[in-house]
């Protein structure tokens, strides 16, 4: 059973675990678990996705109950009113803030993007980050004696694929438990001490208008027991 987060006649949200696909996609034909499927027969009812969550990212997922409620989500996230917040654990010490305002260049998928344009220019990608906690720990990783991470706050300004992890990695940073986009020396470790495997990078809060109601509505997502075993090292 997934965690239910919100629920009224027009909208559902869960917490949606690191792991599980948003929908159906080529990209995971072996994959036979979705969430939308699993959001529909749990709660009786046909869902439509407004946004999207990666796979190994965990976090809040907003679906509607018609189509009508999912093109007015749909207009919020594309104009980018809606508030998204996310926790993640990257590599090193980052800044205490920074603003990164990096184009990111359009990812096709071999099969699920075949039939698109290859030439595409650059999108424009705004990701601002707060450094909550930053932790030493006494392990060897590649030519340094100890391992440092911080413990970051993440608010994306827009919403292009992988901006989170792409954007890490541009800074230097990338997000522990990145297997496309991260460091495979700091992504073994976790997973030697602390059995993490998974992806360090929850969408903890979302912010929006009611489409219906017009009153703004705060969710919030809870981390699961691996993510918070890794937030408790923060806390030392």
């Amino acid at each position: 059973m997934l965690e239910i987060l919100y629920q009224d006649e027009y909208l559902v949200a869960i917490n949606k675990p690191s792991g599980l696909l948003v929908h159906k996609s080529p990209i995971d034909k072996h994959e036979t678990k979705f969430a939308l499927q699993m959001v529909r027969d749990q709660i009786g009812q046909y869902v439509y996705p407004v946004h999207r969550l990666d796979k190994p990212t965990s976090g809040v997922l907003v679906f509607a109950l018609s189509s009508e409620v999912a093109s007015l989500l749909s207009e919020q996230f594309k104009s980018h009113s809606i508030q998204k917040e996310y926790l993640a654990v990257v590599r090193g010490y980052t800044k205490e803030s920074d603003l990164i305002d990096y184009d990111l260049k359009v990812i096709l998928d071999k099969k699920a993007d075949r039939d698109r344009s290859k030439n595409k220019e650059p999108q424009e990608a705004q990701t601002f980050y707060e450094c909550l906690s930053t932790v030493e720990l006494p392990y060897a990783v590649s030519r340094y004696p100890v391992a440092r991470y911080s413990l970051l706050r993440l608010l994306p300004k827009t919403g292009r694929k992988h901006q989170l992890r792409r954007h890490m990695k541009h800074i230097l940073h990338p997000i522990v438990g990145d297997t496309k986009y991260g460091r495979n020396e700091h992504n073994r470790l976790f997973r030697e001490k602390f059995e993490c495997h998974r992806l360090l990078l929850h969408a903890n809060n979302i912010l929006f208008v009611h489409p219906i109601s017009g009153k703004k509505l705060e969710l919030e997502a809870k981390m699961d027991e691996t993510f918070q075993l890794v937030y408790n090292l923060f806390k030392r």
